[in-house]
């Protein structure tokens, strides 16, 4: 169960293919701890915008903008517009959490005699790979930061954790999942 979402899209007027008399507003939304996908129903007279974080847990007298969460959604059913903003708003929830990834590159295992879950995020090669698991042996990483500064060649770790997020999203048929629930 997801506590918080991030949104990624508000639809005031509701969803276009609704009848007129049954629309009613809705907003897609990104959990932040599993990232599941949501439809979620605001309440009257709240305005949402991308990236706003709002509570969508059991505890009603914490929903100050949700009234209830609809259904959860795959990718294909997102709007173009939250697609569009969805690795941004990874990219947030990355930042806010970053110990918890930061932990990803310090506990990653291999999942194969051949193959490391390292290997899973797109654009990092086998050299990276070494070079982070040889490095982590003298201590665990601090943040991204000291990641970086440790595996020189290791840059821009959050763009690729947030790539692989969204594969993981889009592709409901990935065999190995590190991020996304199921």
């Amino acid at each position: 169960m997801e506590d918080y979402a991030r949104i990624l899209d508000y639809l005031p007027q509701g969803l276009p293919d609704d009848r007129m008399f049954k629309r009613e507003p809705v907003a897609y939304a990104l959990g932040e701890d599993q990232f599941k996908l949501f439809e979620l129903v605001p309440k009257e007279g709240v305005n949402l915008a991308p990236g706003d974080r709002v509570y969508i847990g059991k505890d009603l007298n914490l929903r100050q903008e949700i009234l209830h969460v609809k259904k959860r959604i795959s990718y294909n059913e997102l709007t173009h517009a939250s697609q569009s903003e969805l690795n941004s708003v990874i990219l947030v929830v990355i930042k806010n959490h970053e110990s918890r990834f930061v932990n990803f590159f310090n506990e990653a295992q291999a999942i194969t005699s051949r193959f490391h879950m390292l290997e899973l995020l797109p654009g990092l090669g086998k050299k990276t790979m070494w070079a982070i698991v040889e490095e982590r042996k003298k201590g665990p990483f601090k943040d991204f930061a000291d990641l970086s500064q440790r595996v020189p060649m290791a840059h821009q770790l959050e763009k690729l954790v947030a790539k692989r997020i969204e594969e993981e999203l889009a592709n409901a048929e990935e065999k190995y999942r590190l991020f996304v629930a199921r």
